[in-house]
């Protein structure tokens, strides 16, 4: 029988963390499972907790959004150890590219049952990280800044949270100046965000690259230039579904490895964690983690 351990950041959305671990952590226990909680002060903390339970030959479960699956499945990408997701966040983005389900019955099923399946990750390098390793994106820009604004609401939560955080990037935003080099090649423009993506999906449930695989050796690189602000708030709206690609505004390459620089120090994140600034690059490790999905 499987054996598990659940890593939660008690100080990060701890509350619904615990709730989502606890209907997961009784179905587990009643078929058979061994189940091992272990509590984390900080995401590096948890990274450090996630590679001693992979050493040990332990399922490590990430319990909580996708700053903990990013942070976690970043510490086991290359080590060969398997990653169980158990969404309990805001986003959830990167589980949901997997398609995988919310539901805690649906979810120790997965657990349970589900195989191993290879997934590629991103490692990203800047002056600020010598080298760290992400799942779902690297984004440099407006939505860096709005998702700093999220993160730090008191108040607003969930979607809310984020459209608020990104009236407020937008409304003082300066364009700047990039220079994108995806596998050698140059793209120069002036423009809101540069995202180099490995899951489809980013900022609570928005679709910024539709093409996107988990799976395919590649990032998808969507570049958003220059706008007004209300065409802008438009092809927002447009990310629930993907349309925004058929803007004229928004161009999309794909690459193994990306180089993102500005003429000034703009924001950038990384599966939800914001806390540097351009220049960074992102290069896509190709099948370096195994996360259980659908049996």
């Amino acid at each position: 029988m499987r054996q598990f351990t659940a890593v939660v950041n008690p100080t990060a959305g701890g509350a619904t963390s615990a709730a989502a671990l606890l209907g997961v952590a009784r179905l587990l226990r009643e078929a058979g499972a061994g189940l091992e909680t272990e509590y984390s002060h900080s995401l590096d903390h948890a990274r450090e907790l996630a590679r001693r339970a992979g050493e040990r030959d332990r399922i490590v479960l990430a319990v909580g959004g996708d700053g903990m699956a990013g942070g976690i499945g970043g510490a086991l990408s290359g080590t060969g150890a398997v990653l169980g997701l158990v969404p309990a966040g805001r986003g959830n983005d990167f589980a949901r590219a997997l398609g995988l389900p919310t539901d805690p019955a649906e979810i120790a099923r997965v657990l349970l049952d589900g195989e191993p399946r290879a997934v590629d990750t991103i490692e990203v390098t800047s002056a600020v990280h010598d080298r760290t390793v992400v799942l779902g994106s690297v984004y440099a820009g407006v939505d860096a800044l709005a998702n700093h604004h999220a993160n730090s609401a008191r108040l607003l939560r969930g979607t809310a949270s984020y459209y608020a955080g990104a009236l407020r990037a937008v409304a003082g935003w300066r364009a700047p100046r990039y220079r994108v080099t995806v596998d050698g090649e140059e793209h120069a423009f002036t423009g809101y965000t540069v995202v180099a993506a490995n899951s489809g999906y980013y900022g609570f449930n928005r679709l910024i690259a539709p093409a996107a695989e988990v799976d395919d050796g590649l990032l998808e690189v969507v570049m958003i230039h220059d706008a007004p602000r209300r065409l802008f708030f438009a092809l927002m709206n447009e990310l629930g579904t993907g349309a925004h690609v058929h803007r004229p505004q928004v161009r999309v390459v794909r690459g193994r490895e990306v180089r993102i620089e500005a003429d000034r120090a703009i924001p950038y994140g990384a599966d939800g964690e914001v806390d540097a600034a351009v220049p960074v690059t992102a290069r896509v490790l190709p099948g370096a983690l195994r996360v259980l999905s659908e049996p």
